[in-house]
């Protein structure tokens, strides 16, 4: 007796369709022969058909074009029959699967940049275009950092040159180097060159004019708190720390007299006028009243530390009337602190800074001024000023309102780190001016530099090992969360013009 297996192969055949198993071997063969004829019989009507045969009347069928097997060739679509069905994926794999998809850029609206290494197209970029119209593009300030020789100055030079044509002005309250003189010259603007010997003068008390709109008791009011952060900015600078509650008072109590007497006859308070009256217990007794006996005692240090921009190494620079008047219509005005900072020590440089500032807000000041850009160079050099770092923070904020975009150009991103300790104010500064930067361009970092950069900035892996390898005038933008690879690219002329390596040839 014969036993059928639990399993048996079946035919890749259309034929078991038609031939049910139920029957024995010589009927399913038979029928399978019969199934053979009439395809057979099919195809030649199809290819060659007899005569007699007509379709119905209103359903005339064209021959076909190709025969059965379908188009001949190596492009054969099988007569148009073949059907895929649709696959699947997730966007992961699809980024696996498609890896040559670029960026499409910011649009068109914006100053020329340089190409895009990714999609091979042009860059433009614009702050003020790109707010309100880039999601998570919060602020117009940016963020420049790179090695030295690897082109960021010039970066920025060509981003404030060209920045002119679309109406902006640019101001730079401190060019440590003097390397903006040239290009301020060359846009029709004005420089300032402050050090020892030098006869530019500014004078940084100097009121503001009031803007249409506030009133002149107002205006009165925003004016002395504007000095007293000034003076209290100054004071911390040189003393190293925090002042103490009664050397407030004495500061407060100092420049109302110093204003008092200016107003009364006639001319702008100086600096001088408010070292000498915390140098005098007798004027800030007579206006102390209650504090008279102990506000001469706490303003000592306070007086010696103002001292030094009177009769130090500051002398001569910001206890005069200024030399100069500030247009607010030039289309760029630096500030040259070249013959300062020279020996090491940052301190001359930052108060300079902080008076050059001051002295420039007469412009900052007012909503109508139009689009300007203030330029931060080698900003490194005050991470360790925290006076100045809140100057420099209450800028930023304003920024939107005021109209203005900050840019600071630093070597590291560890540079931000030098401010403080982890938890200190000046660390919380830095690291705040950097959340207020929408825009980060990060030119070629060191290796040991590469995992402070990814920790401040959030770097991916692939923009870790990118940055590693840029080359010359290439970097990376991050603006607003979407990461580009550009080519800075100069014109001849600008290559000439922002040249900071002459020396080296």
């Amino acid at each position: 007796m014969n036993h059928r297996p639990a399993r048996r192969a079946r035919r890749a055949s259309a034929s078991p369709l038609f031939t049910p198993h139920g029957t024995d071997r010589a009927t399913r063969r038979a029928a399978r022969r019969q199934l053979a004829q009439a395809a057979a019989k099919a195809r030649t009507e199809i290819t060659h058909p007899t005569a007699g045969t007509a379709t119905p009347a209103g359903h005339d069928t064209p021959p076909p074009l190709y025969p059965p097997g379908g188009r001949p060739g190596r492009a054969s679509a099988r007569g148009a029959r073949l059907k895929l069905a649709a696959h699947r994926m997730t966007t992961a794999v699809a980024a696996g699967a498609y890896p040559f998809l670029a960026e499409g850029g910011l649009g068109a609206e914006g100053i020329y940049i340089g190409r895009d290494v990714h999609a091979e197209a042009s860059f433009v970029f614009d702050p003020f275009a790109l707010y309100g119209k880039v999601e998570g593009f919060t602020n117009p300030n940016l963020l420049l950092a790179g090695v030295i020789g690897q082109g960021k100055s010039a970066l920025a030079k060509s981003f404030a040159l060209r920045s002119v044509a679309f109406g902006y002005r640019v101001y730079v309250p401190c060019d440590p180097k003097g390397e903006w003189t040239p290009v301020a010259q060359a846009l029709g603007g004005a420089s300032v060159a402050l050090g020892p010997g030098l006869p530019g003068r500014l004078n940084p008390l100097d009121a503001a004019p009031r803007p249409t709109g506030i009133s002149e008791g107002d205006w009165k009011g925003e004016i002395r708190k504007r000095r007293l952060l000034l003076l209290g900015s100054l004071a911390r600078t040189v003393l190293g720390r925090d002042l103490m509650p009664m050397e407030h008072t004495a500061l407060d109590v100092a420049l109302d007299i110093v204003v008092t007497r200016a107003a009364d006859t006639d001319r702008t308070p100086l600096l001088g006028d408010v070292t000498a009256t915390l140098n005098s217990p007798a004027q800030l007794a007579d206006a102390a009243g209650m504090m008279s006996d102990q506000l001469g005692d706490a303003a000592r240090d306070l007086a010696h530390a103002m001292r030094r921009l009177v009769h130090g190494d500051l002398a001569g620079m910001f206890d005069a009337p200024s030399t100069i008047r500030f247009d607010p219509t030039a289309p760029m005005l630096t500030i040259d602190l070249s013959r300062l900072g020279g020996s090491g020590d940052d301190t001359a440089l930052v108060l300079a800074m902080t008076c050059a500032s001051a002295w420039m807000e007469s412009a900052l000041s007012d909503p109508n001024g139009g689009r300007r850009w203030i330029v931060y160079d080698e900003a490194w050099r005050l991470m360790r000023h925290a006076g100045l770092l809140q100057r420099m923070q209450a800028q930023w904020k304003l920024s939107r309102g005021l109209g203005i975009a900050n840019l600071m150009v630093i070597h590291r991103l560890s540079d931000l780190l030098t401010a403080g300790d982890a938890g200190s104010q000046g660390r919380a500064l830095a690291e705040g001016l950097l959340a207020d930067c929408s825009t980060r361009i990060i030119y070629r970092q060191e290796t040991d530099q590469l995992h402070a950069a990814a920790s401040l900035l959030g770097l991916t892996s692939v923009e870790m090992e990118a940055i590693a390898h840029l080359n010359r005038g290439r970097g990376l933008w991050k603006v607003a969360g979407r990461s580009f690879i550009i080519q800075h690219l100069l014109h001849a002329h600008e290559l000439a013009l922002f040249d900071t390596d002459a020396r080296m040839h």
